[in-house]
């Protein structure tokens, strides 16, 4: 038995040995296609590659997050010089915009100035027939504004009659001349008069001969001229000063203190302008203009130009009516004279009241009237020609204005005695002009 069971089992095992070196074969051909595959789609390995390609990774995350840091605020810097710039920009063009806005507006309004005045003045109208058309001479009066200055208000109340009077200012330099100046205007019966006293000896002296007086209040910019200012310098005040009255609503008649009241001037006053002015002029040419011919031979054909000339109207001695264009016509002179204080007040009220509108220069759209230079007679005119023709030195004025010659108070004491007692020869004794 057993040596038949050993014969079956070698004939087992030599039959089955073919059979499994097959299988073995198979399965070494199976590992090896399996491990060129994981080898081709894994070249580094399936497990222990893995740390290396995370640790590579990091190392390029770490210099792509450092380098994208310094460009980051790199930008950061350039955005915000750029926002810099764009808001400076931006403010530029928002100051140009508002400049050309603030023109336009400017451009628009004179555009139509004329009308406006026409809608604020009246209803607009047709123009009438050839020879009936009659423009507006002058503005409204301003609404009075007590508020401006009270105790003024309350002194003007009393002294002034239909809302205006004479104002004159003084100092105790011309204190001699201001007695003159009052005693005729008392003697003709003048109510309406103030002396704009600009210290206190002057305001103590007017009270003491019942004058009607206004001390100014305290002016630190005012008071040292207005104490020791010459004639010239006090002159130059006039038009900050009657910048009040003309607020307040009353018209003013400016006189200088170098004047001899004759008769009452309000009677021959025309009132259809802004400004009504004597003239220095001393003929109807030089008083109320003339066409001058200029020669320039060098011109051949057109050597001839015809010029407009008239002389200068006197600022010691206007009317001037309590309207816009008055107004802006003191604060024009006394800007000028504080920017220019050289400047004579006379030439600066003048060249205000008559250079035209130009380029680079906005005119002063005033009306104005010049007034009779033989009834408001400046001392030229009495002493170079009246006193010497039998005529008109028996015409007598309203007023006579010492503005020629220096030596005034003797001269203003003649012209008492020539008009008022009749003394035929107090005029005599004094040359045309003056011996410096």
């Amino acid at each position: 038995m057993i040596g038949r069971r050993d014969g079956f089992s070698m004939r087992n095992t030599t039959h089955s040995l073919p059979k499994s070196r097959v299988t073995i074969g198979v399965a070494i051909g199976v590992g090896i296609l399996f491990g060129c595959v994981f080898a081709f789609l894994f070249p580094h390995g399936l497990f222990l590659s893995a740390p290396i390609i995370t640790h590579r990774h990091s190392k390029s995350d770490n210099a792509q997050v450092g380098s994208a840091s310094c460009e980051s605020s790199e930008r950061v810097d350039m955005l915000k010089s750029e926002f810099v710039a764009a808001s400076e920009k931006n403010a530029e063009l928002k100051k140009q915009i508002r400049e050309l806005t603030e023109k336009l507006i400017l451009a628009e309004q004179r555009k139509d100035q004329a009308q406006k005045q026409v809608l604020v003045l009246g209803k607009q109208q047709k123009a009438g027939g050839f020879g009936t058309v009659k423009g507006l001479r002058t503005f409204p009066t301003v609404v009075p504004d007590e508020s401006v200055n009270t105790r003024l208000a309350k002194i003007l109340e009393k002294v002034a009659v239909e809302r205006e009077l004479i104002v004159a200012l003084a100092n105790s330099n011309v204190k001699d001349m201001l007695e003159v100046w009052f005693t005729n205007i008392k003697r003709i019966g003048i109510p309406n008069y103030l002396v704009v006293a600009l210290d206190e000896e002057i305001s103590r002296f007017c009270k003491s001969k019942d004058v009607p007086e206004y001390k100014r209040d305290s002016d630190e910019g005012i008071d040292s001229v207005a104490r020791t200012g010459g004639n010239h310098a006090v002159s130059g005040l006039k038009f900050r000063i009657l910048r009040e009255f003309l607020q307040l609503g009353y018209s003013v008649l400016l006189s200088d203190v170098d004047i001899v009241y004759l008769q009452n001037p309000f009677p021959y006053l025309y009132r259809d302008s802004d400004v009504e002015s004597m003239t220095d002029g001393h003929d109807n040419g030089t008083a109320y203009g003339y066409n001058d011919v200029f020669d320039e031979p060098a011109m051949g054909w057109a050597r001839y130009a015809h010029t407009m000339r008239m002389w200068v109207y006197n600022s010691g001695f206007f009317y001037i009516r309590p309207t816009i264009p008055s107004i802006e016509l003191l604060d024009r002179v006394a800007s000028r004279l504080s920017r220019e204080p050289n400047s004579w007040d006379q030439a600066v009220f003048n060249e205000e009241l008559f250079f035209p509108s130009h380029p680079g220069y906005d005119g002063l759209h005033a009306a104005r009237r010049t007034m009779d230079f033989y009834l408001f007679m400046n001392s030229k005119v009495l002493f170079k020609t009246v006193r010497r023709d039998a005529k008109l030195s028996k015409f007598k004025p309203v007023i006579v204005h010492v503005n020629y010659h220096p030596d005034k108070l003797p001269r203003m004491k003649a012209i008492v005695e020539f008009y008022v007692r009749g003394k035929q020869d107090a005029l005599e004794p004094f040359p045309d002009g003056s011996d410096w």
